[in-house]
């Protein structure tokens, strides 16, 4: 037990973490919230009308998962960069 305490490679903050690895996180997050966002709803009124022009629109097929997948990579880079000592 006295060994867990005498260890030299725990950072005194107790952050797994550095500061730019939460700020590449948040970002990925937000990356990937928009992108579902813009994914999501036709904003058609009427239920019984499809309009393809709003379900296959160039925002909803292209961008919006280019955008979620994007958010991903950041997430996996947040997580492997090293933080700075």
């Amino acid at each position: 037990m006295s060994d867990l305490k005498n260890n030299n490679n725990v950072q005194a903050t107790g952050f797994l973490f550095g500061r730019i690895n939460y700020i590449l996180m948040f970002t990925g997050i937000g990356l990937i919230v928009l992108g579902f966002i813009l994914m999501s709803g036709g904003g058609n009124t009427d239920p019984n009308i499809f309009d393809k022009n709003l379900v296959y629109s160039p925002m909803r097929i292209t961008v919006a998962p280019i955008l979620v997948i994007s958010g991903f990579i950041v997430e996996i880079f947040a997580i492997l960069i090293k933080p700075k000592s």
